[in-house]
């Protein structure tokens, strides 16, 4: 196995802000679509951004999808990377990997609480996880999304948006983050050191 973590290309945009959150943590994460460098890499991140459906289409034409569903080190999901860990989304009825039970729902907007929640937002520790060792209840974290998954077995932290939905999850080796560490400073620099170490 390599030493080196890896970054799945998952065609978002956050991908080179999380080079280079990696960097300033002395790690140099290629981004890849190879699965033999995914399946001998110590550390993976699947990152994304836009619609579920369109990410899964990428991982299927890549041949990823199989090759997530077994891997046995650590994985992230980041944003919407985290959402395609799940059973589906209701955003185009997609089907994602189902590595963890469960389907995102869209938030209900009103006059107080836009729909994509955008900006900082605090998070609430439920259940202990190393990904959040020395992170503090009340952080602040930086989201996007415009769905969520509930609170469930996997749940290790929530944040609140109209109702509680989980912010940090974890089932096995597969770890996901709703917000996008790379952009909540002290934070999310924390958490991806964590992420590292496990």
């Amino acid at each position: 196995m390599s030493t080196s973590p890896v970054i799945i290309a998952s065609g978002g945009a956050n991908l080179a802000s999380l080079q280079f959150a990696l960097q300033r943590l002395g790690v140099d994460a290629p981004v890849t679509e190879d699965s033999d460098l995914i399946r001998g890499a110590s550390h993976i991140l699947l990152p994304g951004v836009g619609a579920a459906r369109d990410a899964m289409t990428r991982l299927d034409a890549a041949n990823l999808t199989p090759v997530i569903r077994e891997l046995q080190q650590p994985v992230l999901g980041i944003c919407l990377g985290m959402q395609i860990l799940f059973s589906g989304s209701d955003e185009d009825q997609a089907e994602c990997l189902g590595i963890i039970p469960g389907q995102a729902h869209r938030f209900t907007p009103d006059s107080t609480l836009p729909v994509p929640q955008m900006g900082w937002n605090q998070l609430r520790l439920r259940s202990a996880s190393k990904l959040l060792d020395g992170i503090t209840e009340g952080g602040y974290a930086y989201f996007i999304h415009s769905y969520a998954l509930p609170e469930g077995d996997y749940t290790r932290a929530t944040a609140e948006y109209g109702a509680p939905f989980s912010a940090v999850v974890q089932q096995d080796n597969f770890y996901g983050t709703q917000f996008h560490p790379e952009r909540s400073a002290t934070l999310g620099a924390r958490l991806l050191a964590n992420f590292l170490e496990l």
